[in-house]
């Protein structure tokens, strides 16, 4: 299997990861804006991978696997290293309620569109704009967390602006879920004719 540049840059972006996690915890300065900066490039590998892909006509099916899996392991690493270190209190509860959601969502999305692809139908939950605006919120909460992760009493302010960014990407994500749940409900309930009437069992 020849891997082209795009899918390239979607394995970069899973090397990134640890290196992120590794500045996120050891405690040089500037580790925090390193662990952003990590992320951000992360983020736009992403971006970057996508538009080459589109503009030269290399895509891959190794690639079209790997590029979502990348993304959702991209988020849900850098939601674990938030809620870890915000344990404590009615802002931990909410900072792991939120997280849970955008993973949760993240899992079940990508179960539904695996179906709707098994039986033919993947164009009816394809991504739309409010899927689109939840990313860039969530990318820029995530960010500002990171950054501000610590906590210091002179950032605290930004860090509740991060927080509540967070919270309002959770509330998109759960709007953008059901936007995908809606849109393929009418084969999910069986009222399409020739919609599959029971699954294989697959776990």
């Amino acid at each position: 299997m020849r891997i082209n540049l795009p899918t390239w840059l979607t394995l970069f972006r899973v090397a990134l990861l640890p290196v992120m996690v590794v500045a996120f915890y050891l405690p040089f300065p500037g580790h925090n804006i390193t662990a952003a900066i990590v992320f951000l490039l992360a983020a736009f590998t992403d971006w970057l991978d996508g538009y080459l892909a589109r503009r030269m006509n290399l895509t891959s099916a190794f690639g079209a696997f790997l590029d979502p899996v990348a993304d959702k392991l991209m988020v849900a690493v850098t939601l674990f290293l938030l809620v870890e270190s915000h344990r404590g209190g009615w802002p931990g509860i909410l900072m792991a309620v939120t997280a849970a959601v955008i993973v949760g969502r993240e899992i079940s999305v990508s179960a539904l569109r695996e179906w709707m692809a098994e039986i033919g139908m993947r164009a009816t939950v394809k991504v739309a704009f409010i899927g689109k605006l939840k990313t860039v919120m969530q990318m820029v909460a995530l960010v500002v967390l990171i950054v501000q992760h610590e906590k210091a009493a002179e950032a605290l302010r930004l860090y509740h602006i991060g927080e509540a960014l967070l919270v309002i990407a959770g509330v998109l994500t759960i709007w953008s879920g059901m936007y995908y749940l809606r849109a393929a409900w009418p084969i999910l309930s069986g009222d399409m004719p020739g919609a599959p009437r029971e699954g294989n069992g697959d776990a």
